[in-house]
């Protein structure tokens, strides 16, 4: 089978098929080609997982060969699904011994194209690994396999008073979360998932199974040796296969109280959030919705709110700390011109306030009716993000493009959420040449290209331009030392 699209060196070329595979999704790639794999591997795999879990069939394997994002679909050759570590390990083995490339897939929720299988060879699907293993409230941790997801565990801590709280959006699996190094509304109050992650079990690409913090380890801190386990966070799935993550938990907080303020400008907003975070007010989310989205939020949700830049808050804390927390961040923002400071206690009307930010993503789709779209990931120094927002929505104007912004302004990190129309090579060329711009503008300001999707498919070649040749030859040496034969999801970050 010839992937052509990889070979292709026109920068339009490659993006008309990467938008145009939101339309057209795997029909750009017959699937029917006779498999890469040899019937008597196939009939290994077999051996170790049942009959049941091996799939070649059509529908299976395309399944298989997309998430989220806009890049097209890449099937695999064969889909497996192991059921305990001991599987995964004899199936990598295999795959080792006949050069086959290795796919792990958990929910097919991401955003990068990672999932794909850019030289074919074997998906390995780890949902039927769904164990909640070890949960230890009083040290609050807890190990889960990774086809356990982030409302599973939730749902699984409810009576412990416990939670684990980053939330990327997605009910993605938190082993796969680990290997992008996912985050999302709360990390500005919990961190991200290199944060959260204690230890980790991993399958290297010849079925070596090894432990980044050693068996068993689950403390809350260490300075022994390297720091195996943040090597693994972010790999995407090119160093090894994650089959079980050790996790921080924290205390489901006694009260949550929400707010909603607008703003005259994204200065005012941006200062808002530095004092509130200056002051030591342990804000829990804090989100940006700039005037476009806010518009458009009105209009899906049918909400009133100002259109300007406003700032959605959530604190989490006792009840008389929350009493103290709100009225504090209610002065600053006063303070910096806001308006209508409106909050919120009860779950029902704190989730109407959070009605206009949880429905962006659909708010801005609705903005051009059967037009797709695709998001960015900038993330910037907080000080920054007046002056790259105004850079980039001046940017958006003369370009002629809709990409309404909303953003984790607590950390620095927003995403325009580009509305376009697949089949329009114009405008497909335009957006490639605002994204590359949009990144370099954020690498300019001593940002990165991506604050919580990952590098995948899109962004390897801003990759080496914000880390360097120096630490891009690091990675690759790190790579070569755990994957020499390059099997571990190919093509993927580097």
């Amino acid at each position: 089978m010839t992937f052509n699209w990889v070979q292709r060196t026109s920068k339009l070329s490659r993006w008309q098929g990467a938008f145009q595979s939101c339309i057209f999704s795997c029909k750009r790639y017959s699937v029917q080609e006779q498999c890469r794999v040899p019937s008597s591997v196939v009939e290994a795999f077999r051996a170790v997982t049942g009959s049941d879990g091996v799939s070649m069939g059509t529908a299976v394997r395309e399944q298989h060969g997309k998430d989220e994002s806009v890049h097209s679909c890449r099937p695999p050759d064969v889909v497996v699904w192991p059921r305990s570590v001991e599987e995964v390990s004899a199936l990598a083995r295999l795959c080792h011994q006949h050069s086959l490339p290795m796919i792990p897939f958990g929910t097919g929720t991401g955003l990068e194209g990672g999932v794909g299988a850019l030289k074919g060879g074997v998906c390995f699907d780890l949902q039927k690994m769904d164990r909640v293993l070890d949960f230890h409230a009083e040290d609050f941790d807890v190990t889960v396999e990774p086809g356990v997801t982030r409302t599973g565990l939730n749902s699984y801590l409810r009576d412990s008073g416990l939670w684990f709280p980053v939330d990327p959006g997605a009910d993605a699996s938190l082993c796969g979360m680990a290997a992008t190094s996912a985050s999302g509304t709360n990390a500005v109050r919990y961190g991200t998932m290199r944060e959260n992650v204690m230890n980790l079990e991993v399958v290297l690409s010849d079925g070596t199974i090894v432990h980044t913090a050693g068996k068993g380890r689950r403390t809350r801190k260490t300075a022994a040796g390297y720091n195996l386990t943040n090597l693994f966070v972010g790999s995407e799935g090119t160093l090894g296969i994650i089959t079980k993550a050790t996790l921080r938990l924290y205390g489901i907080p006694e009260a949550v109280v929400s707010a909603v303020c607008s703003f005259s400008s994204v200065q005012a907003a941006v200062d808002s959030t530095v004092q509130i975070l200056q002051c030591g007010i342990p804000i829990a989310r804090i989100e940006f919705l700039d005037d476009v989205m806010i518009d458009a939020c009105n209009r899906y949700s049918k909400l009133s709110y100002p259109v300007s830049p406003t700032l959605f808050l959530e604190f989490h804390g006792s009840e008389r700390s929350l009493e103290e927390q709100v009225s504090l961040a209610e002065e600053i923002t006063k303070a910096n011109s806001g308006l209508d400071f409106i909050w919120a206690k009860d779950q029902e009307t704190r989730s109407r306030l959070w009605k206009a930010r949880h429905d962006a993503w659909y708010a801005a789709l609705a903005i051009r009716p059967r037009c797709k779209a695709y998001s960015t990931d900038v993330c910037v120094p907080i000080s920054r993000l007046p002056q790259i927002i105004v850079e980039t929505k001046q940017d958006l104007t003369q370009n002629r493009l809709t990409g309404p912004i909303a953003g984790h302004v607590g950390d620095g990190n927003f995403h325009c959420l580009m509305v376009l129309d697949p089949t329009d090579p114009d405008e497909v060329q335009r957006v490639q040449e605002f994204t590359d711009r949009l990144a370099r503008r954020a690498l300019a300001m001593d940002g990165t290209c991506t604050g919580e999707h990952g590098v995948g498919l899109g962004k390897r070649a801003l990759l080496r331009e914000e880390v360097g040749p120096l630490c891009m030859g690091v990675m690759e040496g790190v790579k070569a030392s755990l994957d020499p034969q390059n099997l571990m999801n190919p093509g993927k970050v580097l």
